[in-house]
């Protein structure tokens, strides 16, 4: 495994980049602060570091220095607080000293935050022919709009029966009517295309700008 690039390490927020080669001067870039350093969930923590010597990362974000394990570890317990492997593919590997377990906390309560602000997207499906009765058209409408207006997307389809196949277009112009009369509140994800004997449109409900 290469060493790490000190620059990417320092521009890239998200993830920590591997460099193979890399000749820029690393003692010069590790005198950046740190402030944006993203720590991986499964990161080893205190005892269960196994490097001898570590690059040193003070709980503000100071550069502390090289310093062996156990001198690290003597500085994270004496501030009550945890150290944690951030980068171990750095030469040597980087620890900083956190408060492990409210990082946790805080990244576990982010997570539960932004899974309860996901919102899943049904697709229902509702189902025409293509000689369908007026009043069965404007029953069907009525299903897709009550639908689309919960949030869910449309899917609607038409099977053709027999020697209908061969009049596809009637079927079509029955689902641009049902996409045209959903115009207000929806708008056309995929145009009707065929499969198999049956031909389909997707609707998705307009999103609030």
């Amino acid at each position: 495994m290469g060493e790490v690039c000190a620059d990417a390490f320092f521009n890239c927020f998200d993830r920590l980049k591997l460099c193979s080669t890399c000749n820029h001067d690393r003692a010069n870039a590790f005198n950046n602060p740190w402030r944006w350093l993203i720590i991986s969930k499964d990161m080893m923590v205190n005892e269960g570091i196994r490097a001898r010597e570590v690059r040193l990362i003070g709980q503000d974000g100071s550069q502390i220095g090289v310093k062996s394990k156990n001198e690290a570890l003597d500085m994270a317990r004496n501030a009550n607080l945890d150290l944690v492997m951030v980068a171990p593919n750095a030469k040597p590997p980087v620890c900083r000293i956190m408060d492990y377990g409210k990082y946790r906390y805080e990244q576990q309560k982010k997570e539960k935050e932004a899974r309860k602000k996901q919102k899943i997207i049904n697709v229902k499906e509702v189902r025409l022919s293509p000689n369908i009765e007026e009043h069965d058209f404007n029953t069907k409408l009525r299903n897709a709009k009550k639908f689309l207006e919960k949030g869910d997307k449309v899917k609607a389809s038409i099977r053709f029966r027999g020697r209908m196949i061969t009049h596809s277009e009637i079927g079509k112009k029955v689902l641009e009517r049902l996409a045209e009369e959903c115009k207000d509140i929806a708008s056309v994800e995929s145009k009707p295309k065929m499969e198999g004997r049956s031909m389909f449109l997707i609707l998705a409900p307009n999103t609030e700008k």
